[in-house]
């Protein structure tokens, strides 16, 4: 039985800050930023969205009746929750519509978190072939403002429809995971922002990325000249290039070169967004399939999944012959219509976020396009609208 994508849809805010911008007010060079770390716009999230919200956003548009009645699992994976107890997965199930009888559940595991929940995902759909399963990965990226780890930001999601006889991509059974207790990254609960020691963090990032892949070569007998391109875990584009190029030596010229040249596509996206955590590798390859005219159905990807803290996870996946009809392909124009925000405004929207405390607030929502929205807390309850109702 064929297992895997049958539909990929992203949403993110209708805002962004440039990142030569961002580097000349921070007093660094705009290439540092640009070329150094890989990034062109970072998504500004505003208060009016959180993770509730963006899910929901990148679900709606792509779920049918007939997905919404099939469904009956929803996983969102995310390191941005909004309550120690109760799963995002509840609201986002709520503003959905989907049906009273599904199993609704929250995922952690910093990045790699979306990634167990489409394993998870896999196997209920494997069991119960007549059912589909929705995975998201959702989250708002924040270091903090004048931080070593700003440039980094940004957030969004990612949803995937999980199905027998997926039109985009249909996943392989085997993987190779490596898990250890690694203090790279970590955000403690009376954290807003995350704490990171970058160089080493990006360090394991590598070292992870080298150990699975070639466990995973190892292991199922598999040539890496049968991967049509590596897609990766981009919480910046340039630390995907790097793990790339840790690996070219196993392949030939001829192949290093088919390999750059679709990496160059698979970040293409990413490149526009930011950091989005759980959703990083899933718009990379939604990026992959979007904007790669070299790729064909029967293609085979490799997929590399990394959280800090530490998990990876290598897997592959084969292009369906009907991929494209699965594809969000608005989205390139959605990002080429957001508004581009001053750092002065991006620093005003990044302070206003939705307070963590006990006391009634309102957000302001009347400039968001966005169908989902976050109106304030009411009674220590968070306040979501549907604006099209």
């Amino acid at each position: 039985m064929k297992i895997g994508i049958d539909k990929l849809h992203f949403a993110t805010s209708h805002l962004y800050v440039d990142m030569a911008e961002l580097a000349t007010a921070r007093q660094a060079e705009p290439d540092k930023y640009l070329i150094g770390i890989g990034q062109s716009k970072m998504a500004v999230i505003p208060p009016s969205q959180d993770v509730v919200t963006l899910a929901a956003n990148a679900a709606a548009p792509m779920l049918t009746a007939t997905d919404i009645a099939a469904i009956d699992l929803l996983v969102v994976g995310t390191e941005s929750g909004i309550d120690n107890s109760k799963a995002s997965a509840i609201y986002v199930a709520k503003l959905l519509g989907l049906s009273q009888r599904v199993r609704t559940i929250e995922m952690k595991e910093a990045c790699y978190a979306a990634t167990a929940g489409v394993q998870l995902a896999q196997d209920h759909v494997r069991v119960h072939p007549d059912k589909k399963a929705l995975v998201i990965g959702s989250d708002v990226a924040r270091y903090g403002l004048n931080t070593p780890g700003e440039p980094t930001q940004g957030g969004g999601a990612v949803a995937m429809l999980i199905s027998a006889d997926p039109k985009v991509l249909v996943l392989g059974t085997e993987s190779s995971l490596l898990s250890e207790d690694v203090m790279d990254f970590w955000r403690p609960l009376y954290h807003t922002e995350a704490l990171v020691d970058g160089k080493y963090s990006s360090n394991i990032y590598i070292d992870y990325f080298q150990d699975v892949f070639k466990n995973y070569l190892q292991t199922t007998q598999t040539s890496p000249d049968t991967l049509t391109a590596l897609v990766f875990h981009l919480p910046y584009t340039k630390i995907g290039l790097k793990a790339l190029r840790s690996v070219l030596p196993l392949v030939d010229a001829e192949k290093q070169a088919q390999w750059l040249a679709h990496f160059e596509h698979a970040r293409q996206l990413n490149r526009q967004v930011g950091n989005l955590y759980t959703g990083s590798l899933y718009l990379s390859l939604l990026s992959q399939l979007l904007t790669d005219p070299q790729l064909q159905p029967g293609n085979r990807l490799g997929l590399f999944s990394y959280g800090s803290g530490a998990e990876g996870e290598f897997y592959t996946g084969v292009i369906q012959p009907d991929y494209q009809t699965g594809l969000d392909h608005g989205l390139p124009q959605r990002l080429a219509r957001r508004r581009r925000v001053s750092v002065a405004e991006y620093e005003a929207l990044f302070s206003h976020q939705l307070q963590w405390r006990a006391d009634d607030q309102s957000v302001s929502y009347a400039d968001d396009p966005h169908r989902f929205v976050l109106t304030g807390q009411k009674n220590e309850q968070r306040q979501y609208l549907d604006q099209q109702v």
